[in-house]
């Protein structure tokens, strides 16, 4: 399955996994319901309507979240461990949603035991349809049903390097009629072979020389009615991944090295921002304390504020618990040669500008409390590449330190939790952001946050 075809195929599976999600879960109630009747529980819990909110969570989320982690991908290639696993990590992310509506929204969840009832038979409905799915697939394709047939056309050392980079998917879903050169025959020899075998699509293979000939060939299929598809590989990109888009009404091909809009980024937004709210209200407290113990022991305010460079550059307020004396700035350029780092990031362990009590604010990382405002007001995430203040933004002096500003800025990170002050190499630095940005997913996140608990609590790498 490919292209379109293959969209349509994940918007159908996810369907049905939302309709498989809202079984199991009537089904859970109805078994914890009437169990009391069987003897099988003992106490009574409330009807269906009181439950129904979680289906709003469970319905349009569910399918997302587990896509999120791969589920849908290459099926036939997956051992049932690996979709198990899958499985369980899109259940932990929709679990955070369920407790974060739940406090929100102040909605109750009377029984404890509906949950892991409908976990089982969630998880069990949905293995079963993927198992059906991919043997009917397999079974399809030995029957020849998903055999598609096409035409290849370009040069010839170029239909030949295409056809050999076929997947093993590929290959059993594609049968190449016929090859075109382009570079011998016309386009009225591209229409005889359309007319010959009926395919519903073309593909081009060629680089920028032969945009012209490709041109000719293209505008026959766009006369026959046929799909016309060009492959861009004669644009050579090392880590952005192409991706098609409308700038107004005009068709665009487009490059992306970080993340683009998805429902994944919408749900770290949501995760973001839910958190930040909790832990808002739940630290009020801890927040008055320690701003009056800054304000006690040393003059100035207790918040530090400071221009930072965010998303792609954009500059924002960054909010911290202040650990330095009140003209820290100033002094910024006669401290420059006690700098531990290479690069642009200033950081010395004997910066004498660091307070009594900031110093130990940073040991533990309070000072960064205050920056889960900057979360909950979207300048910045729980988990992305460290913000650095804009004069070190204006230093960077390669693409690769540029790019780590691709994602929103994160109070945690890789740099977080492999060393932090111990890592005094700025490209080592900028090389584990990418690493992130590259492989980033909400199943990430969830790992660097719940391994930056120790590295917070026993202070590994802070100085």
């Amino acid at each position: 399955m490919i292209g379109r075809r293959q969209e349509l195929n994940l918007q159908f599976l996810q369907i049905v996994d939302a309709l498989l999600l809202a079984f199991a879960f009537w089904s859970a109630h109805t078994l914890r319901f009437m169990g009391y009747d069987w003897r099988l529980f003992d106490t009574v819990i409330a009807p269906f309507r009181e439950f129904q909110w979680l289906l709003f969570v469970l319905v349009p989320f569910g399918p997302i979240c587990i896509e999120a982690q791969g589920f849908y991908e290459h099926p036939t290639r997956k051992t049932f461990a690996k979709s198990l696993g899958q499985l369980g990590r899109g259940a932990l992310v929709v679990g955070l949603i369920i407790a974060a509506s739940s406090y929100f929204l102040k909605l109750n969840l009377e029984s404890r035991a509906v949950m892991p009832l409908f976990a089982l038979f969630a998880a069990t409905l949905i293995l079963f349809r993927e198992r059906v799915t991919i043997s009917r697939y397999r079974r399809r394709i030995k029957t020849g049903a998903l055999r598609e047939p096409i035409i290849l056309a370009g040069s010839i050392a170029d239909m030949h390097d295409f056809r050999h980079a076929f997947t093993a998917d590929q290959v059993m879903e594609i049968e190449v009629t016929e090859e075109i050169d382009i570079q011998k025959q016309s386009a009225n020899d591209l229409i005889a072979a359309l007319h010959k075998h009926t395919v519903g699509r073309v593909i081009f293979v060629g680089d920028h020389t032969q945009l012209g000939r490709l041109q000719e060939h293209i505008a026959a299929c766009e006369i026959e009615g046929v799909e016309a598809w060009l492959s861009a590989d004669f644009l050579r990109t090392a880590i952005a991944r192409p991706d098609f888009d409308a700038f107004g009404n005009k068709p665009m091909l487009v490059f992306r090295a970080a993340p683009s809009v998805s429902w994944a980024l919408f749900i770290k937004s949501l995760i973001d921002r839910g958190i930040a709210l909790v832990a808002i209200i739940l630290l009020s407290w801890l927040f008055l304390l320690i701003a009056l113990i800054i304000k006690i022991t040393s003059p100035g305010p207790a918040i530090f504020r400071q221009s930072r460079g965010g998303k792609n550059g954009r500059p924002f307020q960054i909010l911290k618990f202040r650990t330095m004396v009140t003209d820290a700035e100033m002094q910024r350029d006669e401290l420059a040669r006690m700098n531990q780092n290479s690069g642009p990031a200033f950081k010395s362990d004997r910066d004498p500008r660091i307070t009594r009590i900031g110093k130990y604010l940073r040991k533990t990382s309070l000072d960064e409390l205050p920056q889960l405002w900057n979360v909950f007001l979207g300048d910045m995430s729980l988990v992305g590449p460290r913000p650095l203040p804009i004069y070190e933004v204006e230093k960077f002096e390669t693409t690769a330190q540029r790019r780590r500003l691709s994602m929103k800025p994160g109070i945690t990170c890789l740099w977080q939790i492999s060393g932090r002050s111990n890592i005094t190499s700025f490209e080592r630095w900028v090389a584990l952001d990418l690493e992130y940005i590259d492989n980033w997913s909400i199943w990430l996140d969830i790992k660097i946050l719940f391994r930056t608990i120790p590295v917070v609590l026993f202070g590994r790498g802070a100085k």
